[in-house]
């Protein structure tokens, strides 16, 4: 599995470079804090995964990085997706290193 870190991620946001960004945690997750990601709780994932982009990087994370790392073997495994990588250490990695006001629980 591929993965990629907080600061390979806001290089990639302050670059403006194209790829797509899927939270996988629950709506209630995401309401409380979100990085403006697309949001596909993870047991829809195979369900929704018409959402999902082929033809570019999808970044796909949760709070820690466990949800989300099951739902890249999933796409990947079942629907034979190579594009995807696993945010490592998911929201709370991003808010430890750049935004430590960020409400997650």
């Amino acid at each position: 599995m591929k993965e990629i870190t907080v600061e390979e991620l806001k290089e990639k946001i302050d670059n403006k470079e194209d790829f797509q960004l899927i939270d996988v945690r629950e709506t209630f997750e995401y309401e409380t804090s979100n990085l403006d990601g697309l949001n596909i709780p993870l047991g829809g994932i195979l369900i929704e995964a018409d959402q999902i982009a082929t033809d570019k990087p999808v970044i796909i994370h949760c709070r820690s990085g466990k949800r989300s790392a099951a739902a890249v073997m999933q796409l990947e495994q079942q629907l034979g997706l190579t594009n995807l990588y696993n945010l490592k250490g998911g929201i709370l990695a991003w808010q430890e290193a750049f935004d430590p006001n960020m409400p997650v629980y």
